[in-house]
């Protein structure tokens, strides 16, 4: 005991055993840009913290994605907004227009609806030549 306490660094394991001083440690390296970049390279070093990282993030976008549909279905105002703002992005992107398209026309029950819609107006002339095109 004696020896051990003479010892310059601190046995590592012992000191991440205490709860209180692991999370201590934990919120001086998350409040410090620097210790945090440092973390971060060091999980991203391993094969397992990688692996960890990648699989949380494939999740937060999974989680994100359901949140989104589940917003825009609770709130068609927004989603009305959104809808526009995707349109109009698309008229100065001809490969977003293009992929948008190709999307739409792959899914059945989308092509369904706009075929529904083919009898009040003649928007779907225009996608059946864009499909013709692709």
């Amino acid at each position: 005991m004696l020896l051990s306490s003479c010892q310059s660094s601190p046995d590592t394991e012992h000191l991440l055993s205490n709860k209180e001083t692991r999370q201590e440690i934990m919120g001086a390296v998350a409040n410090d840009p620097d210790m945090t970049n440092e973390m971060m390279e060091a999980i991203m070093n391993n094969s397992g913290g990688k692996m960890m990282v990648m699989g949380n993030h494939k999740m937060t976008m999974m989680e994100d994605h359901a949140a989104m549909r589940d917003m825009m279905r609770d709130n068609p105002v927004m989603m009305h907004h959104m809808m526009t703002d995707m349109l109009e992005a698309c008229k100065g992107d001809s490969s977003l227009m293009s992929g948008m398209c190709k999307s739409m026309m792959e899914n059945q029950q989308m092509m369904n609806m706009m075929q529904q819609m083919n009898g009040t107006n003649g928007n779907m002339r225009m996608m059946e030549g864009m499909q013709h095109k692709m």
